[in-house]
């Protein structure tokens, strides 16, 4: 169902049509393709998300900020431009009103597309890994504003678990306190991101489509104003080796210490050192979970279309 969208973010036509006629919509953040994947392969997995929703029978809406400006629903120009840019900023929530100003190319994080998805009055986004807790929040206070914004956003987030360089347990607490559901599709266990299993369980297990819709249309009518966070493991064929990962994510710490990385340049410097020690195998992985998510996405959005919602 179609919302009224603030003046200061642009709708696409296609995404505006889709809603206004109650075609499934899905969302699509763009810091996967502006900070997360090496290029070429950045854009042709953007354009191929995209690809994938169409063949599903709904529409895509890649959410980013162009030239200052928050888009929901970039055209495939739009797209190549933001992956292409080097200097494009990483914007979370804070950071959207600051590129009225800047008028910079930016990616958007989960937090960011979520909130502007549900601004514009979409129900799903898929994404492939999720920001949480990191190690050693206890003293740095560094998590996610992915947490937060889970838990204000009425919204479908399928994911492949938090990423793998977070502290697990520790953002399924925060998960918790701020009573985001956290449901496993077909599973009893939280994925790894890379892996299908992190090696902690998950508080419920859900089969279907229809059953991921029921618990967001159950959320709204009780006046939760969280969404609902949907756990889809990698395709176990296409995971990593997780005793492999283990020590591969040991070695991608060390080096942000040695290199004083931190903060929002974190995430990107430790995947894409896990990528280099892989041989890129995380990269496939990663892509491989970021289709499964799209697909899964789809079906959720055309059983929420199908109740009104």
């Amino acid at each position: 169902m179609s919302t009224s969208a603030p003046s200061v973010i642009h709708v696409g036509d296609h995404v505006a049509e889709a809603l206004a006629a109650g075609v499934p919509v899905v969302a699509l953040e763009s810091t996967i393709f502006t900070h997360g994947l090496p290029r070429p392969r950045n854009i042709e997995v953007a354009l191929e998300g995209e690809e994938i929703i169409r063949a599903a029978g709904a529409v895509p809406a890649t959410i980013g900020v162009h030239h200052g400006t928050p888009v929901v629903g970039l055209t495939a120009d739009q797209i190549r431009e933001l992956g292409e840019d080097d200097d494009a900023d990483k914007a979370s929530i804070r950071e959207l009103s600051i590129g009225a100003v800047t008028k910079k190319n930016a990616g958007t994080t989960i937090a960011a597309t979520a909130f502007l998805a549900r601004a514009v009055g979409i129900d799903v986004f898929a994404t492939g890994g999720l920001g949480g807790v990191h190690h050693g929040a206890d003293k740095t206070f560094d998590e996610s504003a992915d947490l937060i914004a889970m838990s204000r956003t009425s919204i479908v987030l399928v994911s492949s678990g938090a990423k793998a360089i977070l502290d697990i347990p520790a953002t399924l607490e925060r998960f918790e306190t701020l009573s985001v559901p956290v449901v496993g599709y077909r599973t009893n266990r939280y994925p790894g991101f890379y892996v299908v299993d992190s090696g902690y369980p998950v508080a419920a297990r859900l089969d279907s489509a229809e059953e991921i819709a029921t618990v967001l249309t159950t959320q709204r009518a009780l006046g939760v104003p969280s969404g609902v966070l949907v756990a889809n493991p990698v395709p176990e064929a296409e995971q990593l080796d997780p005793s492999e990962l283990d020590g591969v994510i040991e070695d991608a710490w060390a080096a942000a210490e040695r290199d004083g990385i931190g903060g929002q340049a974190s995430t990107p410097y430790l995947l894409d050192f896990i990528r280099r020690a892989t041989d890129g195998r995380s990269l496939d992985a990663n892509v491989a979970l970021y289709r499964n998510n799209i697909r899964l996405a789809c079906e959720v959005a055309a059983a929420l279309v199908g109740r009104g919602e």
